[in-house]
């Protein structure tokens, strides 16, 4: 410790008559990290446990904000023509009138001036709903001839449920949306999301309101199994059902191989043999889990949406036909 004294004194010349390793030693006793800096942490930490952070703010709260000039911007971000009467009444949803003239009330506003002479998006959204799920319909129809009514339902009712928000947050709807709540609720953000679209159907067209759903609906079932979107109690009566209307027997379940049978974690491999041809192979920690994941891969072939199928050629669609059939059904 006299010899630091030393050297923090800067009389280091004193040293030079020491050996190197003494010098070494002494240099490497230095601390990396000051006494304040451990207390003065773990305050900043406790802080940050007692503070509450701030209530999200909506982005037309923040300054340098021009609601006309977002409108426009939403549909060149887009590359979609809209209507701008149509495009901000897309985004005025009912709680957010009803709001407003409560607030009024209670600041003693006149009865003729409380009511707002602004119409919401409830007729654009049933609109832009009924449309798109005409056009879905239609189309994956098309593309999967051989998949049942109920695998259609649930295509349908994924692409316009409740992923629809993610849809709607990603192209920054939230942002615009008026609504009495922020952040935005998920049904208040879907209605909005909907809207939008018939706003577009009234200011495009049919064709071009076809191609906004295919770019940003369709495109959420990439990396999306379809069992994980139709949940079926049964796929070996299913596929036994489907094999009848090709009038091929039933199919004959068969242990094909397994890997550590004894242990925790089994798997066995079942195939489904038609005819002594095998049709489909699956894995399963049990027997009967390996007999539903076989089904599901014959049921996978048979409706032709296996995770190696081809890519969606809308080339085949035809645009005319698809406009005519979802305009009569909406």
């Amino acid at each position: 410790m006299a010899f630091c004294w030393l050297l923090k004194a800067g009389l280091s010349p004193l040293l030079r008559g020491c050996a190197p390793c003494t010098r070494e030693v002494l240099l490497s006793h230095t601390r990396g990290k000051k006494r304040w800096l451990r207390p003065y942490l773990l305050y900043l930490a406790h802080k940050s446990k007692l503070e509450v952070p701030p209530p999200p703010t909506p982005r037309s709260a923040k300054p340098n904000f021009d609601y006309h000039a977002e409108i426009i911007a939403f549909g060149h971000r887009l590359h979609e023509t809209f209507s701008p009467d149509l495009l901000k009444r897309a985004f005025v949803n009912s709680c957010y009138i009803k709001q407003e003239e409560t607030r009024r009330r209670s600041l003693g506003v006149d009865k003729e001036v409380v009511a707002l002479n602004i119409r919401d998006n409830q007729e654009l959204s049933e609109q832009g709903l009924s449309f798109t799920h005409s056009y879905l319909k239609v189309s994956f129809e098309e593309a999967y001839p051989k998949m049942p009514p109920a695998g259609i339902r649930a295509i349908l009712d994924f692409l316009t449920g409740e992923h629809v928000c993610h849809v709607a947050f990603n192209l920054g709807l939230e942002d615009l949306t008026l609504s009495s709540e922020f952040p935005v609720p998920p049904n208040v953000l879907q209605q909005t999301f909907f809207a939008v679209v018939g706003a577009l159907l009234q200011s495009s067209g049919a064709e071009k309101t076809e191609i906004f759903i295919r770019d940003f609906l369709i495109t959420q079932l990439i990396g999306k199994d379809l069992f994980d979107l139709w949940t079926v109690s049964n796929p070996m009566g299913l596929l036994v059902e489907e094999l009848a209307k090709c009038n091929v027997s039933a199919p004959e379940p068969r242990l094909t191989r397994q890997s550590a049978a004894s242990t925790v974690l089994p798997v066995f491999f079942v195939g489904l043999y038609c005819d002594k041809k095998i049709i489909a192979e699956g894995p399963g920690e049990t027997l009967f889990a390996a007999e539903e994941e076989a089904a599901r891969v014959a049921l996978r072939k048979i409706y032709g949406y296996t995770s190696n199928r081809r890519p969606w050629d809308y080339s085949k669609l035809s645009q005319e036909q698809t406009s005519v059939k979802a305009i009569s059904n909406s």
